[in-house]
């Protein structure tokens, strides 16, 4: 028999497994917080820390026929695709520093060289890892991790926990936002890539006017030698395109939270 004092314990501990599914499904698909270095210890603690004050908020309670029903699978399926959305929203916008590092990687000739991601674990271009870390300086500097989580706790005001679904029109805006990583990509690799294959237009003119010449011994170290000073003439405008599509994935996560 459960004594008196604990025993609304059990339902407590419940709903607080309840307020932490949709900012823990949140920061697994966000970028920095979804990072395979970040203890899992750790992001439950934010989850927990976000999700209680965001609860008592705009309160609910459980099923009435329990959390192993289908009103419970319900509720529970709503608040991890609600989260997960916001969290896909900002990382859409992120991974737009990735893609044109593999564009500007590729033209320079270092599609060869490859890092391990800290994102996601895999191997990438180098030159993609420097801008995502470029971009992951910009989402901190700009207290993009402290709007993810104002966010997650605004959503609770607009889709309360069992009324988190979102509509079609907002799964379709989802999907198209993600067309971003496209043409923002093109956008920060523009500056240096184009110029990079001009200096490759050049060389190639250069081997049919003088056949003798090894192309690839010259031609190679004069992309290198251009993406890289190209880079560091480029860094401001690449870092204010990389922020730019940074925050358009913050305010496409701002709109979800809203149920727009």
């Amino acid at each position: 028999m459960i004594p008196t004092g604990f025993a609304g314990v059990e339902a407590q501990l419940w709903l607080w497994m309840l307020a932490m599914i949709r900012p823990g499904a949140a920061f697994i698909a966000a970028p920095v917080f979804g990072s395979p270095q970040v203890p899992v210890q750790l992001r439950l603690i934010v989850a927990l820390a976000v999700g209680i004050p965001a609860t008592a908020v705009v309160p609910f309670g459980l099923p009435d026929a329990g959390i192993v029903s289908i009103e419970g699978f319900a509720l529970v399926t709503g608040e991890i695709l609600i989260g997960l959305a916001m969290g896909f929203a900002v990382q859409i916008g992120f991974s737009a520093a990735l893609l044109a590092g593999e564009t500007i990687g590729n033209a320079m000739g270092l599609g060869f060289s490859s890092m391990i991601d800290p994102q996601s674990g895999q191997a990438s271009p180098a030159l993609g890892q420097f801008l995502s870390i470029l971009g992951t300086f910009l989402f901190l500097s700009i207290g993009g991790h402290l709007a993810l989580a104002a966010l997650v706790f605004e959503s609770y005001v607009a889709l309360p926990p069992g009324q988190a679904w979102l509509g079609a029109a907002s799964l379709k805006g989802l999907v198209d936002f993600g067309g971003i990583v496209f043409s923002a990509g093109v956008a920060i690799a523009l500056p240096v890539a184009f110029a990079i294959i001009l200096v490759q237009v050049v060389m190639g003119m250069l081997s049919r006017s003088a056949p003798a010449m090894n192309l690839f011994s010259v031609g190679l170290p004069a992309a290198l030698l251009a993406g890289i000073i190209l880079l560091a003439i480029a860094a401001p405008v690449m870092a204010e395109a990389i922020l730019a599509a940074i925050q358009r994935g913050l305010e496409m996560a701002g709109e979800l939270a809203r149920g727009g």
